[in-house]
């Protein structure tokens, strides 16, 4: 079973873009850790990503442990996002964020890690939504004044949506 262990951020710009249950119709298994769920996710959308097929995972001791070191080690990320990491880690599944920090983390420890555009080429791959609805996804995505994905990529894909519509 492939398992796609995800931070916050990219939960969030998918269901900005309003591709979430595209996201959740791929052929692979979406999954946070506990914490993350219970203080960044169960008031915002929670009962939503759970009907979808979220799969809330938990850390055993040593896993927590690991996570605690590593938020103290690298202060600019979270503990939900250090536990997200543990769990990827330990488990040898695929990590998705979009936060910095945390990706430079995952590629330090050897963990396979991807953001939101990995996500939506894997949507286009999977032809599991229409182009149109894509272009429209990552436009909404991209025009919100907290986006952080690199202006170059996604104008790369915009066009290449353009093109296959």
């Amino acid at each position: 079973m492939n398992v796609l262990v995800s931070d916050t951020s990219v939960l969030v710009d998918l269901e900005r873009g309003g591709l979430l249950e595209a996201t959740f119709s791929l052929p692979v298994t979406m999954a946070v850790p506990d914490l993350l769920y219970a203080q960044e996710l169960s008031n915002y959308n929670g009962e939503r990503l759970l009907n979808l097929g979220l799969q809330i995972l938990e850390l055993d001791d040593q896993g927590v442990e690991m996570a605690i070191n590593y938020r103290e080690q690298v202060r600019a990320i979270s503990l939900p996002d250090s536990f997200a990491l543990v769990l990827a880690k330990t488990s040898g599944f695929t990590l998705l964020t979009g936060d910095g920090a945390l990706r430079n983390l995952a590629a330090k420890e050897q963990v396979e890690c991807h953001g939101v555009l990995w996500i939506l080429d894997f949507l286009e791959q999977e032809q599991v939504i229409a182009i149109a609805n894509l272009y429209a996804g990552l436009n909404k995505i991209a025009n919100h004044p907290r986006c952080r994905l690199p202006t170059h990529e996604v104008t790369i894909r915009l066009s290449r949506y353009t093109r296959q519509n």
